[in-house]
C-alpha cells in the first residue's frame, strides 16, 4: 500500500471515529470496530507521539487477548498457541480490556500497571492494541479511574505503530497471573 493510500485510510479512520462517542461505562463486543477520537481523562496519541515517548522511555501496554487452547480439541491433537507481535518493550497485558473483567484478569491489570509505572502513578502509560480495538479504550479508561493521570491512549496500537516507524514488532510474552 502506498504512503498516499495509507494515509487516506488513517483519514478515514479518524473521521468515522470522531463520530463515535465515548460510552459511560466499558465497551463490550464487537471490540474490533470504530473507537472514538477521545477517552475522558486521558491523552490521546498518533502515532508520532507514541514513537516520542517510546524514545523517552515511557511503558508501553499492550491488551491485545489471548488465544486460549481450544477445549474441543480431538485427544492428541498439537495445539501451539499463535504468535502475537507487539511493540518492541511493551508488556503484554492480554485480557485486560474486556468489557466485564475476571477478578484474575482485573489483578493483572492493576498488578501489571503497577509494575510498568514503578508505583508512580503520574509515570506515562501508552495503552494499545490494534487499531479500531476498544480493548485499548476500556483498558486506558480503567487505568485513568484506578488514579492514572498520565494515560496515553493509542487507538491506532501495532497497526499504526508498524506503518509509522522503523522498528518492526516483536513476539509478545505475555505476563504470568
Amino acid at each position: 500500500m502506498t504512503r498516499w493510500a495509507m494515509a487516506l485510510l488513517l483519514a478515514f479512520a479518524a473521521s468515522a471515529s470522531a463520530e463515535v462517542p465515548e460510552p459511560e461505562g466499558y465497551r463490550g463486543a464487537p471490540y474490533g470496530a470504530p473507537v472514538p477520537a477521545s477517552l475522558q481523562g486521558a491523552e490521546v496519541i498518533d502515532a508520532a507521539r507514541a514513537i516520542d515517548l517510546h524514545d523517552q522511555g515511557a511503558a508501553f501496554i499492550d491488551v491485545y487477548p489471548r488465544t486460549r487452547k481450544p477445549q474441543d480439541l480431538p485427544e492428541g491433537t498439537i495445539w501451539q498457541e499463535p504468535r502475537h507481535d507487539t511493540i518492541p518493550g511493551a508488556i503484554w497485558l492480554w485480557d485486560t480490556g474486556y468489557e466485564r473483567l475476571s477478578p484474575d484478569e482485573e489483578a493483572r491489570l492493576r498488578n501489571g500497571l503497577a509494575s510498568a509505572s514503578g508505583g508512580d502513578r503520574s509515570a506515562p502509560l501508552v495503552i494499545f492494541c490494534r487499531a479500531d480495538c476498544w480493548m485499548s479504550w476500556n483498558a486506558a479508561k480503567r487505568a485513568v479511574a484506578m488514579g492514572y493521570d498520565a494515560v496515553k491512549w493509542f487507538p491506532g496500537g501495532t497497526d499504526e505503530w508498524q506503518q509509522a516507524s522503523d522498528a518492526d514488532l516483536v513476539a509478545a510474552v505475555p505476563v504470568t497471573p
